[in-house]
C-alpha cells in the first residue's frame, strides 16, 4: 500500500514538472518567434519607407501586415526618416511576449 502511494505521488510530482517545463517550452518559442515578427515588420516598413518596395500602403499598416502574418501584433510604430522601429506583442498560455525591433539605415554617432 505504502508503495502505490508513493508511486501516484512521484508521478504527480513527473507530470507537473514535465507540463511546467512544456509551458516555458512553448513560452521560449513564442518568443524568439516574436523577435522574428518584430524583425521582418521593421524591415518591411523600412523598406517601404525607403522606396526599395514599391507599395501605396502606409509602412506601418505594412508592418502590421507582416506581423499579422506571423501571428502577432504590431503594438507601436515609429518612422523616423529612412528608419522605422517597431514593437511587435504576441502571446501564449496566458504570456505576452514583446520585441522591439530597428531597420534602416545606420545609425549616426
Amino acid at each position: 500500500m505504502a508503495g502505490t502511494a508513493l508511486a501516484a505521488g512521484v508521478l504527480t510530482v513527473a507530470a507537473t514538472l514535465s507540463l511546467g517545463l512544456a509551458v516555458v517550452g512553448g513560452a521560449a518559442v513564442t518568443a524568439q518567434r516574436t523577435a522574428g515578427a518584430a524583425d521582418a515588420a521593421a524591415l518591411a516598413a523600412a523598406d517601404a519607407v525607403s522606396g526599395a518596395v514599391a507599395t501605396e500602403t502606409d509602412p506601418c499598416a505594412l508592418a502590421a501586415r507582416v506581423a499579422a502574418a506571423s501571428d502577432a501584433t504590431l503594438s507601436h510604430c515609429r518612422i523616423d526618416g529612412l528608419a522605422a522601429t517597431v514593437e511587435v506583442k504576441s502571446a501564449y498560455a496566458g504570456l505576452v511576449a514583446a520585441s522591439r525591433a530597428r531597420a534602416g539605415p545606420p545609425e549616426q554617432s
